[in-house]
């Protein structure tokens, strides 16, 4: 995904900041307890398309 893209991303729901998952297929967003996924180099930032985040995620383990 291009650096540029990735640094004016943000959460559609909250606003807040999105961090890269380790393993690059999605854009992780703690607060709100999603992650988007990225698919062909693209974010796609619709809640509907997030999944839930796990209990270990939203307190700062993987990913």
């Amino acid at each position: 995904m291009d650096k540029t893209l990735f640094e004016i991303l943000a959460c559609p729901l909250c606003k807040g900041e999105v961090r890269l998952a380790e393993d690059r297929c999605e854009l992780i967003c703690r607060p709100c307890g999603l992650a988007f996924p990225i698919r062909d180099d693209i974010p796609v930032m619709l809640e509907s398309e997030a999944r839930t985040l796990t209990a270990d995620e939203r307190l700062g383990g993987t990913p």
